[in-house]
């Protein structure tokens, strides 16, 4: 920390030294001339003393006389001496007082100057604090700006989204994998043929299909969707694609993110990334998918809001066989054969799990804990294309609970209203009665006190990992593997069917038949903003099932949904 001196202070005590030095050189002048008057009175005796001398003793006056002249020339070159050490003292002493005035002096400016500068600064000190008070006042300008903006741009970003269709479809092509050499028994075509790459994404909205086989007429089919991915797009860059649902999810929407492709073609790292049996790693970061990252991003614009009005629940089921399993409950209760759930429909149309385990979790490090703790509970087999395939279908929803800040401060302001005619009512004036209420206020007690009770508005983030839509031929599955495969399938066809309906504007939608939509049947049909996700393989071998994820796709592009409407509590008064 610097010292500060102050410069009257550092001019007095410097002051102070030389008066005290000056006062010493004057005791040395009148040491001196004291000893001076002694020497002319030593002088003046012995020249007394050498006239008694001379006239009693005239005869021997001359030999007197030259015994008493070396003492006589002592004294005087003595007396010499001295009167030259008083005169270089007194010039000493005149050259220091008016070396002292010159100091003094010039330490009389620099306290000037100081003082001067001094009055410079509290004059900029008061204009830095004019410019203070100018930024507080645009930083509270901009502040009031960006939350007008802010507001602003929620609705254009929902407009945006419904403009572009409740249900979006964007496709993925992943890099060349060592699975892609591999050869089966069904396999007719040698390796360089089933590696060479068919499928290309030319740019962010197309992907061309270009294959010729010997005795075939050459293929060149082109799909477009709302945004295609190459295999150097990074899990970042996919997930920046999802990010705008989230805040639709905050804004009162239900938002639903589906991964389909066959087994192999990057589902799972796209929607979980690299985990294991326990956790996902925080290391592995960089390969996050969507499931960590939008988990994340959602605590992220949750701590962006009021402390306390959002309260976040997370649960996890499989469909697994056509029947649905609760993850969390069976890991909870330790059921070796899991925890069975059903689907019903509920009198608003909407369909639910009734005891579906939900979790509440406070932070983006525990759901993702929860998640990764479940993960292998999921159904697993072993198939020629995968030798751990996934073989059911992944549902994580995380439900977001919202208080209601309008109705609150509603209240607020009916109780201070209230509050303030009771003050009234306390004051009567001389006649005794109340002042007569404004209209439109309600009257005080002993009126009936209105209460205000509002529904909390729950939205819904379903983040869903379908199992792969391979044929048997190219699994190459039997026993237990095949039965699987065989529901897969059958789930998978229905959830095309749902699509063709909602395509086709069929009076019916059948969405029971299967327990798959039956329990996305909010998400595909209803008002939720529904984004697939398509994953393909890129190589000759897997030709078929990529088609077939194309044509998924584009059929689910043509679904006219209407608007999807933002959700609302009901807000009543008793």
């Amino acid at each position: 920390m610097p010292v500060f001196i102050h410069p009257e202070q550092t001019v007095a005590r410097h002051a102070f030294l030389l008066q005290q030095k000056l006062r010493s050189k004057e005791e040395r002048i009148i040491e001196l001339e004291t000893e001076n008057a002694l020497l002319h009175l030593k002088l003046a005796e012995w020249y007394g003393h050498i006239c008694r001398k001379t006239e009693e003793r005239v005869p021997t006056g001359q030999q007197e006389q030259q015994r008493l002249h070396p003492v006589l020339v002592n004294l005087l070159t003595e007396v010499h001496v001295l009167r030259q050490n008083l005169a270089d003292l007194y010039s000493a002493y005149v050259g220091f007082s008016s070396e002292l005035e010159q100091q003094s002096r010039g330490f009389l400016e620099q306290v000037n100057s100081v003082c001067c500068s001094i009055q410079d600064r509290s004059v900029d000190v008061r204009n830095l604090q004019a410019q203070v008070v100018d930024l507080e006042k645009s930083l509270h300008e901009e502040k009031e700006r960006y939350k007008n903006e802010k507001q602003r741009r929620k609705v254009l970003h929902n407009t945006l989204i419904e403009l572009r269709g409740n249900i979006r479809v964007h496709c993925r092509v992943r890099p060349l994998l060592h699975l892609d050499a591999g050869l089966c028994d069904t396999d007719v075509l040698p390796r360089s043929t089933l590696s060479e790459k068919v499928v290309h994404a030319v740019n962010e909205d197309t992907v061309v299909v270009e294959c010729s086989r010997s005795g075939n007429p050459p293929m060149n089919k082109v799909f477009e969707f709302e945004r295609v991915h190459g295999p150097n797009d990074s899990q970042k860059t996919v997930f920046e694609d999802v990010r705008p649902l989230l805040t639709s999810l905050l804004d009162g929407y239900n938002v639903c993110v589906m991964a389909y492709g066959q087994t192999g073609s990057g589902k799972s790292y796209t929607m979980i990334g690299s985990q294991t049996e326990d956790t996902l790693l925080p290391e592995k970061v960089p390969h996050e998918g969507i499931i960590p990252r939008a988990t994340r991003e959602l605590f992220s614009l949750v701590s962006k809001t009021p402390r306390g009005s959002h309260d976040i629940e997370l649960s996890v089921l499989e469909v697994y066989n056509n029947e649905v399993w609760d993850l969390l409950a069976r890991d909870c209760e330790g059921a070796a054969g899991g925890v069975k759930r059903d689907v019903v429909s509920t009198n608003t149309g909407t369909s639910e799990v009734p005891s579906l385990m939900h979790e509440r979790v406070q932070s983006a490090e525990e759901a993702l804990r929860l998640i990764g703790h479940v993960l292998h509970l999921r159904a697993r087999n072993s198939t020629l294309v995968h030798a751990d395939s996934s073989r059911s279908h992944l549902v994580i929803t995380l439900t977001v609970t919202s208080k209601g800040p309008d109705a609150l401060d509603l209240a607020h302001r009916l109780q201070s209203t209230q509050q303030g005619w009771r003050s009234q009512r306390g004051r009567r004036g001389s006649s005794g009665r109340l002042p007569e209420a404004p209209t439109g206020i309600p009257c005080p007690s002993p009126c009936p006190r209105p209460s205000l009770t509002q529904a909390p508005l729950r939205t819904k983030l379903h983040l869903v990992d379908l199992a792969g839509s391979e044929c048997v031929g190219m699994s190459g599955v039997t026993g237990i593997a095949l039965r699987e495969t065989s529901f897969i399938n059958r789930s998978l066809s229905a959830l095309s069917d749902v699509l063709g309906a909602l395509s086709e504007q069929r009076p019916h939608i059948p969405y029971r038949n299967s327990k798959l939509t039956h329990f996305l049947q909010d998400c595909i049909g209803g008002e939720a903003k529904l984004l697939v996700m398509l994953c393909v393989s890129p190589t000759q071998r897997f030709l078929s099932e990529s088609l077939q994820s194309l044509g998924f796709g584009t059929r689910a592009r043509q679904v006219q949904k209407e608007p999807c409407r933002k959700k609302s509590g009901a807000t009543k008064l008793k």
